[in-house]
């Protein structure tokens, strides 16, 4: 959608794409886009894309200012890698469910109680987190880390519950799990999928790893948002159900206009719980407010950001080959 169409296409009679295009030029800024933003904001970004992919397409620019439009822990990551630039975000309250589900005391005290455990921690936390972390994971790189680390090495897996579930099962481990769940992927209801997949019984199920397992379980494809855009591509057939946040389904249908994406539904059928309200909080107003007065600004202590980036260059040292790919590649579990 065009935003000069859509809500707030305008702000006091100021043009806000033309104002954003302006302040992009006169700031020198690389505005990135998570493929949970609303399309108004994906359609206007430089770079679309996977959190940490988009961190590192950032880093690469020239670019003085980095606005990032998804939630505080992706631009959080941004700063880690681009401690030089200027890194801001529309609305500092874009958090993330997984994030708080993590506070940094409470993970240090459970880190301290089981100090023969590495922290092996998924992206969506803090750079608090991170920087008590041993090794960061991407959904797309979580596997192939884990496949380097010997069997009797104990792990802790944190924050995401189902994820670190799901990579369990898939590679026979027996990491301890955190308690965290991503809002959005906890809201799919087994029942209203099934009732979905039996109105389109061809059509192939494409979810993302922070599913439930009984979400999971009904999956044809299981990987990262990248992998699931990847996915949705190539898959042959021309309808796909899709268990992630459905502002994905924006660059689906750019890339394959041909095919038919429906979401998957929340737990009655019709409930909006399954878009994420964290992202939902950036708007194309707040990008052009925060491009004019560089704020809100994402300021990190050098230490902390040093500790944080530590985990990050592991994760690359590691599997540098397949963060951002985003593909886990199909898997069921039976009978679980």
């Amino acid at each position: 959608m065009d935003a000069r169409n859509g809500i707030g296409g305008t702000l006091g009679g100021v043009d806000l794409l033309a104002e954003i295009d302006r302040l992009r030029k006169e700031r020198n800024a690389v505005i990135l886009a998570h493929y949970y933003q609303k399309p108004e904001i994906q359609d206007l970004a430089d770079f679309v894309g996977d959190s940490f992919d988009l961190s590192r397409k950032a880093a690469d620019t020239d670019a003085d200012v980095i606005a990032f439009c998804g939630v505080r822990f992706m631009a959080e990551t941004a700063k880690v890698l681009s401690p030089q630039k200027t890194v801001i975000l529309p609305d500092m309250d874009a958090g993330c469910s997984l994030e708080d589900s993590c506070p940094p005391d409470q993970f240090a005290a459970f880190r301290a109680q089981h100090p023969d455990h590495i922290a092996l921690t998924y992206i969506n936390c803090s750079v608090e987190v991170k920087a008590l972390s041993d090794v960061i994971v991407t959904s797309s790189s979580a596997e192939k880390i884990l496949s380097q680390i010997p069997k009797e090495q104990k792990i802790i897996f944190g924050p995401d519950k189902h994820l670190g579930g799901y990579i369990n099962r898939k590679l026979g481990r027996d990491m301890l799990l955190w308690p965290g769940v991503c809002i959005v992927h906890e809201a799919f209801s087994e029942t209203e999928l099934l009732k979905l997949k039996a109105q389109h019984p061809d059509a192939p199920v494409a979810a993302h790893p922070e599913c439930p397992p009984h979400v999971i379980d009904h999956a044809d494809y299981v990987g990262s948002t990248s992998g699931i855009l990847a996915f949705a591509e190539s898959f042959t057939g021309d309808t796909l159900i899709v268990a992630t946040e459905p502002h994905i389904i924006h660059q689906m249908e750019k890339a394959v206009p041909h095919k038919r994406f429906i979401g998957a539904p929340g737990a009655d059928g019709n409930c909006n719980c399954n878009i994420c309200p964290y992202m939902a909080l950036n708007t194309v107003e707040k990008l052009h407010v925060a491009l004019r007065d560089l704020t809100p600004r994402i300021e990190i202590p050098e230490e902390m950001r040093l500790k944080a980036k530590v985990s990050l260059d592991r994760m690359l040292d590691m599997a540098s080959g397949t963060v951002g790919l985003g593909d886990l590649g199909p898997f069921r579990v039976s009978g679980d």
